[in-house]
């Protein structure tokens, strides 16, 4: 099994502490990618982006010999949330089938969790978006009506 995340990610104890709470005698290889992130989010704005640069990012994932080692690679875990965005091309470019796993439904578990159960009160505090990419999103005047006409930046 490999660990696919961000170079920040893949070095954080939080991250090593998962693998050793939950990959229970699996071989686990942590591979920091340094560009894939960004890589997922020109290919979202429609920039053209090479297989050559996406291989570039997954290949260290990819360990053993023949389909008989033990430690070959069976599964990626995608520990970023904009690697999903290019998993077509993951897919197509892996040296072999390996199972892919999404982070998006661990993601959406957790923040339930920590939202509690839903109650019967309103929302008094109103909608709010943000933006954290530090340059304005061609959506905003989309979405600014949903917002009461203010979107943070």
């Amino acid at each position: 099994m490999s660990v696919l995340g961000t170079k920040g990610t893949v070095k954080r104890e939080y991250t090593r502490a998962l693998i050793r709470d939950f990959a229970l005698g699996c071989d686990v290889t942590l591979v920091g990618s340094a560009d894939l992130a960004a890589l997922a989010e020109a290919a979202l704005s429609g920039d053209k982006i090479t297989d050559r640069e996406i291989f570039a990012e997954i290949a260290p994932c990819f360990v053993g010999d023949s389909e008989s080692d033990p430690a070959r690679t069976d599964t990626v875990v995608l520990a970023c949330t904009h690697y999903p965005l290019l998993m077509d091309r993951l897919v197509k470019l892996a040296p072999w089938p390996v199972e892919w796993i999404d982070p998006a439904p661990a993601i959406a578990r957790r923040v339930a969790d920590l939202l509690g159960p839903a109650g019967n009160e309103a929302d008094d505090t109103g909608a709010q978006m943000i933006f954290t990419s530090g340059r304005p999103h061609e959506l905003i005047p989309a979405l600014m009506p949903f917002f009461g006409g203010r979107v943070p930046a």
